[in-house]
């Protein structure tokens, strides 16, 4: 690990903060992570207009103190004028790099990372075909070794499942819980083998038991959220995965693993959403969930390690 001081900055949302723990790890830093947590108003203004970003931290935020670090990582909108301070108060020696469009001027920003379906545009920015995240090799070998005896007993093939949540974009609600569940079923029915299926913190209590209801009597096993997250075991494991359409992380995070990816749509506007779910196919990673399993081969996605060196060449490292 590099001997450069970095700081990463939280915002307590787990898919935020995967993106800036995997490019720290990906750069080879020894980080600490700084939980960033703003009092209001500015927690709900955008980042361009706060004053003393430094001075208006709820007191459960983590000390923002000198000495300044080498390095500091943000993914989000709540850490951007934090990051901004800090380098700011470093006298511009800190190396700022954003995850994520910053949502005001990119010029004050040494890097930018961001994907290609958000269009930030411009010298210092390095796109992503979706998100960069903390998926490794290394993580899921491990990860088999500790799951495999757990699993060995199931019927293959493994269908992992990855349940993301309602957003501004779509909708998963017990409908489309009810839906999917089918689906599941007819593959179960065609294929045989059993389904893994993971929850996220985003997904709706309802949802999930409407998929435990529908799959009642079937070979499904639906993580109850007590004991060790299998997240990595499921995708390290499984031979097939869906993901829904909802979470640009899954469906990257998925795509690492060289495995067919499927992804199934929600009710709403996709957007860009649709628009990142569009390359993805057109790379090869993923096709829409229908119900019925196809196996095809690609070059894993990863985007991450791929982003660091560019980091490190750009920056001399």
């Amino acid at each position: 690990m590099s001997q450069r001081v970095t700081w990463v900055l939280s915002n307590g949302l787990v898919g935020m903060d995967n993106q800036s723990f995997g490019m720290a790890e990906a750069l080879g830093l020894a980080y600490v992570k700084k939980l960033i947590v703003p009092t209001f108003p500015w927690s709900k203004l955008p980042p361009n207009l706060w004053l003393s970003p430094l001075k208006f931290l709820d007191a459960s935020s983590d000390p923002l103190l000198p000495p300044w670090p080498d390095v500091v990582i943000g993914t989000g909108r709540l850490s951007v004028a934090a990051s901004l301070a800090i380098k700011k108060a470093s006298g511009g020696k800190t190396v700022n790099i954003r995850i994520q469009h910053p949502g005001m001027s990119m010029r004050q920003f040494d890097l930018i990372i961001s994907p290609q379906h958000d269009h930030c545009r411009g010298t210092n920015v390095i796109e992503s075909l979706g998100a960069v995240n903390h998926v490794t090799q290394a993580k899921l070998d491990a990860a088999e070794q500790k799951f495999a005896s757990q699993f060995a007993h199931l019927p293959h093939p493994l269908t992992a499942v990855l349940l993301g949540g309602t957003n501004k974009t779509y909708l998963l609600d017990v409908a489309f819980a009810q839906n999917l569940a089918d689906k599941l079923i007819a593959t179960l029915k065609q294929h045989g083998g059993t389904l893994l299926i993971t929850p996220s913190r985003r997904t709706d209590t309802a949802a999930v038991q409407a998929l435990r209801d529908r799959l009642a009597g079937h070979s499904a096993i639906i993580w109850d959220g007590l004991g060790e997250n299998p997240y990595f075991g499921y995708l390290a494991l499984a031979d097939y995965i869906v993901v829904t359409a909802d979470s640009v992380n899954l469906a990257s995070e998925a795509s690492f693993t060289g495995k067919p990816v499927f992804v199934a749509g929600l009710t709403g506007r996709g957007g860009k959403f649709e628009e990142f779910h569009r390359s993805l196919q057109a790379r090869g990673c993923t096709r829409p969930f229908t119900g019925e399993l196809t196996h095809w081969q690609y070059a894993p996605l990863d985007e991450t390690s791929r982003i660091a060196a560019e980091i490190k060449q750009k920056l001399g490292w």
